[in-house]
């Protein structure tokens, strides 16, 4: 299909020729979605990222020269690069590399043998900014994994008001804005607010930083049902 101004623009990054080629004719096949570029290493992928400006960096983990890790470390490095959205591939579900990935800045992540038109919805819901993360993915990786992560530096929670660290815990189970407005009572356009608001005190990228931060700075605890 012939790609437009409104498309979402993706960039496919796996060292393996033949699962890059699959992903990249399943998106280019589906409407409003147009696949930029491919790259096979790591190096590339964030060379790709900074030239083309992705809207969506399907990014696998394990790749040679530079992992997916470090190539997502530095695209959410980036000023520049503040837009693109990175959601990274793994073989299994809870992969040990994946709330590391999430703490470096990645959006999300995808199992490679994710159903295809989960894997299409899935890039969608990230150009549009939303959660990929359902609440059982959530709960599972973090309380499996925070742990075991490299301590990061405190996240200040202290600028937030009471109904904002409300809304990031809402926010930490996986919920969407309009989850969050059920659960609170309020508008989801009042939910969208407090999130956005929540972005910019935490100078976050995403709500998924929020998910980390969230554990890290002990307001949600590993381990709650």
């Amino acid at each position: 299909m012939s790609p437009t101004a409104h498309d979402i623009r993706v960039l496919v990054a796996d060292d393996q020729a033949l699962v890059r080629g699959g992903f990249v004719a399943l998106l280019d096949a589906q409407d409003g979605i147009h696949v930029v570029g491919e790259a096979d290493n790591g190096e590339q992928a964030v060379r790709m990222a900074r030239e083309l400006r992705p809207d969506v960096v399907l990014m696998d983990i394990r790749m040679p020269v530079l992992d997916g890790l470090a190539a997502t470390r530095a695209i959410a490095a980036d000023a520049d690069l503040g837009a693109v959205k990175v959601v990274v591939l793994t073989t299994f579900e809870l992969d040990e590399y994946v709330f590391e990935a999430m703490r470096s800045g990645a959006t999300g992540f995808l199992v490679k043998h994710t159903e295809p038109a989960d894997l299409v919805r899935a890039v969608r819901v990230v150009a549009e900014g939303d959660a990929l993360l359902s609440p059982s993915v959530t709960r599972r990786l973090v309380a499996e994994f925070a742990s075991r992560a490299k301590p990061a530096p405190a996240t200040e929670l202290t600028e937030l008001t009471d109904r904002e660290r409300e809304v990031m815990t809402l926010v930490a189970e996986g919920l969407t804005n309009a989850e969050i407005a059920g659960r609170l009572f309020m508008s989801p356009a009042t939910a969208r607010t407090h999130v956005s608001r929540i972005l910019l005190k935490l100078n976050a990228r995403d709500r998924t930083q929020l998910v980390v931060m969230a554990y890290e700075s002990g307001l949600v605890r590993p381990g709650w049902q």
